[in-house]
């Protein structure tokens, strides 16, 4: 059975790694972009890393341009708007794709697990898949789910035991 630790995935810097680092931990997983209107959610993702992290959570953000052109071109690019305007020090990887052909492995797994309201295809930014310490897919949320109404859902997640 496949689970999120099967997947290799790259950083800003085009390094790969697995995400078999992260066994163990609660995870939220989100397509991010930096020009959106959901942009400001990295606040709060920002703060609900700050306040679980040392409790086995993690926000994995991935950029994404696939969605009217709101990405900056570059890795770069990206990280710097992250730190500089919202403070992020959760991890951010490199730009993918989330849909069509082209998805990156880990955006076509994670949506079979957990389809959307209409179908299983990401509709746009900030879409989030929340995992937990056995690296299951465990809810999805709409790009307009603000991360703190998934607070309690982390909290249950992280009082759970492997």
């Amino acid at each position: 059975m496949t689970t999120i630790y099967d997947f290799t995935v790259e950083k800003p810097n085009g390094e790969q790694m697995t995400l078999s680092g992260y066994k163990g931990k609660v995870l939220l997983i989100v397509n991010t972009a930096s020009k959106c209107g959901f942009t400001p959610q990295f606040k709060e993702l920002q703060e609900l890393y700050e306040k679980y992290k040392d409790q086995g959570f993690e926000v994995l953000g991935f950029p994404c341009d696939q969605f009217m052109k709101q990405e900056f071109d570059t890795n770069d690019e990206i990280m710097e708007f992250c730190q500089v305007n919202y403070g992020v020090s959760f991890p951010m990887f490199a730009k993918v794709n989330v849909k069509g052909k082209e998805a990156h492995p880990l955006f076509k797994w994670l949506t079979q697990e957990k389809k959307g309201l209409l179908s299983s295809e990401i509709k746009w930014n900030f879409t989030k898949f929340l995992v937990d310490r056995k690296g299951n897919v465990v809810d999805r949320f709409a790009p307009q789910t603000n991360p703190a109404k998934i607070e309690g859902q982390i909290q249950s997640l992280l009082s759970t035991k492997m």
